[in-house]
This record gives structure tokens, sequence and C-alpha cells, in this order.
């Protein structure tokens, strides 16, 4: 399995306006953040995890030609909005695309997108088929996914794991029960927001608590805010076994 992060930033901490902090002014690509997703590849399937604002300039980007399914970890805006721009796929292969997502996010993208779920179907509209998924096991072709509960402050947000690989976003507690889940993890992937405290999300103390916690061979760091720093300032604060991860990493797993 191939996974590439799409998009490693949030919308987080972000002003409206143009912003002249040292993350912003970057010439560092790996400070380029967009909304956070990751692409996963492998058994004949490709497969996203989250949608958000960036998603038709990440597909772009990646010189994504084929897309099986899109899953998603819960409602927010950074992680939705995008679902529209499923449509070129539809036109490029014929057929509507598979979406993952428990009752409740599925409720959140009826009335998000309430055009796509007409019973008139206008010409040109996103075609998708829904599946519904909660805290059990479920397999995409012969990929297994292992869902994993968080709470986003009083939000539960799913996770995922497949065979050694786990991806969590927006997390700020998980339970014992789940991380039992994550815990054999070879690669980690968790958000970490900022240094300074936030009601929803991990800081960056609590994250590098939590990947010490996991002890995953490799932990990387997503979701992250220009509250954080630039990359290599960052890079120089972690031990060997935990990395901030950077829009365009491609890992094998």
């Amino acid at each position: 399995m191939i996974v590439t992060f799409l998009g490693t930033g949030t919308s987080q901490g972000v002003p409206v306006i143009a912003c002249e902090c040292e993350v912003c002014t970057s010439t560092d690509t790996r400070d380029k953040r967009l909304r956070t997703s990751v692409m996963l590849e492998g058994e004949g399937k490709v497969i996203v995890i989250d949608s958000g604002p960036d998603f038709r300039y990440q597909m772009l980007r990646a010189g994504v030609k084929h897309l099986d399914a899109i899953l998603f970890t819960h409602e927010h805006k950074d992680h939705i909005a995008g679902l529209d721009d499923i449509r070129a796929f539809n036109y490029r292969q014929k057929n509507a695309i598979d979406v993952y997502a428990d009752e409740r996010v599925q409720k959140a993208l009826k009335q998000e997108f309430s055009y796509i779920f007409h019973e008139f179907k206008y010409p040109g509209i996103p075609e998708l088929k829904l599946h519904t998924i909660g805290l059990e096991p479920f397999d995409i072709g012969k990929i297994h996914f292992t869902p994993i509960e968080v709470m986003h402050y009083k939000l539960p947000v799913l996770g995922f794991r497949i065979k050694d690989f786990t991806y969590i976003t927006d997390a700020k507690t998980v339970s014992e029960q789940e991380k039992e889940k994550i815990k054999g993890s070879k690669i980690l992937v968790i958000n970490a927001l900022q240094f300074d405290s936030h009601i929803s999300h991990f800081t960056f103390d609590e994250a590098m608590a939590f990947a010490e916690e996991m002890a995953a061979e490799t932990t990387y760091f997503t979701h992250i805010s220009h509250r954080l720093g630039r990359h290599q300032d960052i890079s120089k604060r972690l031990p060997a076994n935990i990395k901030l991860a950077y829009d365009g990493l491609k890992l094998e797993f």
C-alpha cells in the first residue's frame, strides 16, 4: 500500500487576510500546507480520506486519474467541502463514486450538498453511492479498515487503521478502548495543531505524549497550523522516530 499526504494543514489559525508570518512567507515547499487529506493506493483501489476545500487542486497536483472511494472522518467543512469535485471522476469513469461515512456525517452531507440527493437528478451533478460505517471493521475491495473513534472536543471523529498504518486527525482525547486498536501500528499519523492550548485538537506536547504512549515505529504529525512554525525548525525538536508530514510525502506499508 502507498499513502500520499495530499494535505497536512488546517483552517484553524489561518487568517482571512494575507499572512506575513514566517511560515506563510517561507520558500520551503514543506511549509505550503493544504487542508488535511491522504490518499491510499493498493489492491487495485484508489481511496481518499476526506475531501476538504482544496480537494480539486490536490487531485490535480497529485496527477490522480482514477478514484474509487472517499472516506470521511467527520463533517466539518475543512474535511467535506470539496465533495462536489468528484464530478470529474464521474465523467471520466462513467460511474458513481463510493462514499463511506457514518450516519451523522451522511446527514451533514445531505444538508450541505442537498442538490446531489434530490430525486430529480440535474445533469452533471456529482454521482455517489453512500455506504454507512460505524465502529465495526469493513472492507473496500481487499483493503480492510478498522475504524477508531477519537474525540474532537465533544464530537466523535473516525480514524482508520489499515494493516500496520493508523491515520487519525482532529483528536483531542482517545479512550483506552480505542487506544488498543492503535497499539502495534508501525506507522501512526496524528494531528499536532500548535503549541498553545486548544479545546479540540492535540497540541504539540499532547501529540508528542500520545506518540510516545502508542510507541509506533514512526509517527507523523499532520493537521498542522501555521502557528506551529516552520518545518525545518520543528523537525529539529523531534526525535528520530517522530516526523512532520508534508504535502506530497509518500509512504509505503
